[in-house]
């Protein structure tokens, strides 16, 4: 059977940043308040009209692809992850696909938030292992800030969230060694509500003025401290899930990459493992939480700063909305 490695990573950021002093006079906040909350110092936002969240997806994926010295026209397969859409439909998979100029090409896309990149990994896994195809594209891409409250009523979750995206190029590989070598996917829908937005939904339609006109379901709500409680453990268990299923431990990793959700739940996740944060990469002081976009970002940076060397046992982790969670350990 088939393994598949990754081969090229890119990410791709909006240019404006927006930092917690520029939070300040659009909110009741302060920049030791986020920063003692969340550990993020600054985050990007689009500028109006200047990106579409396929658009970020593909310049993230141009970087990828060059990185990887693989052509557009090798791709075979496109695994499309955001938690919203340019449009109510289709997903930003098949437009990005359209910019590349690969048409036939199957794009999927998936809707599982911040554990979206690590789903989607995990289905291009699969599709490479199983022979289907040989060569794919994975992108996580966000655009949040056109989606929050920018009011002191919204804080809690606008403080947090930042736009962009990274790509992965993933092709198939007759060493079993090397490549992704194991999986996990889980997800409890009892919670899915903790951390939603119910807008836009079928349940409402544009007659329905009022909820135009309610917070309650036009923007993201989230129930902070019950996501942080089941972080915690649930970032923990995956990547010793992880880690049991091939016989490593955490000893053998190399590097952790997390969902950069907030740095105080990556240290407590650090603690809970016995792992030094040098050993966790973390990058929300400076984009945010950029969603299923994340953990490409972070994986990306990661390569470029050298974390990432020929050889290294890294292993990814997500947690997120739906309540979602997933890990995938792989041997660079």
């Amino acid at each position: 059977m088939k393994n598949s490695k990754i081969v090229g990573m890119g990410h791709f950021v909006p240019e404006q940043v927006v930092t917690n002093f520029d939070l300040e006079k659009m909110m009741d906040t302060s920049d030791a308040w986020i920063r003692e909350r969340t550990g993020i110092e600054t985050r990007r936002w689009i500028r109006p009209g200047e990106h579409t969240i396929y658009g970020l997806g593909y310049n993230a994926s141009k970087l990828a692809l060059e990185r990887a010295g693989v052509d557009a026209s090798e791709i075979e397969l496109i695994v499309f992850a955001s938690v919203l859409a340019d449009h109510g439909f289709p997903g930003g998979g098949c437009f990005m696909q359209e910019q590349l100029g690969i048409p036939g090409v199957p794009a999927i896309d998936i809707r599982n938030a911040c554990s979206g990149f690590t789903y989607a990994l995990s289905i291009a896994d699969k599709f490479i292992k199983t022979g289907t195809y040989k060569t794919a594209l994975v992108v996580g891409a966000e655009i949040q800030s056109t989606g929050i409250d920018r009011t002191t009523r919204g804080r809690d979750i606008s403080v947090i969230f930042g736009d962009g995206a990274g790509a992965a190029v993933v092709v198939a590989t007759d060493d079993p060694q090397k490549g992704i070598l194991t999986t996990h996917m889980h997800a409890d829908g009892r919670y899915a509500k903790k951390l939603w937005c119910d807008w836009p939904s079928i349940h409402y339609t544009p007659a329905v003025k009022q909820v135009f006109d309610d917070p309650e379901h036009n923007f993201p709500h989230m129930d902070g401290r019950y996501v942080f409680k089941h972080a915690v453990t649930r970032f923990p268990e995956v990547i010793m899930e992880a880690l049991q299923a091939t016989g490593y431990t955490i000893e053998d990793l190399d590097l952790v990459i997390p969902h950069q959700a907030n740095l105080r739940i990556t240290e407590a996740v650090a603690q809970r493992l016995g792992v030094p944060m040098s050993k966790v990469f973390s990058n929300i002081q400076r984009y945010g939480n950029t969603t299923a976009a994340s953990v490409p970002i972070a994986m990306s940076e990661a390569w470029e700063q050298g974390l990432i060397k020929d050889d290294a046992l890294v292993c990814l982790a997500s947690f997120g909305g739906g309540f979602t969670w997933a890990s995938l350990l792989v041997r660079f």
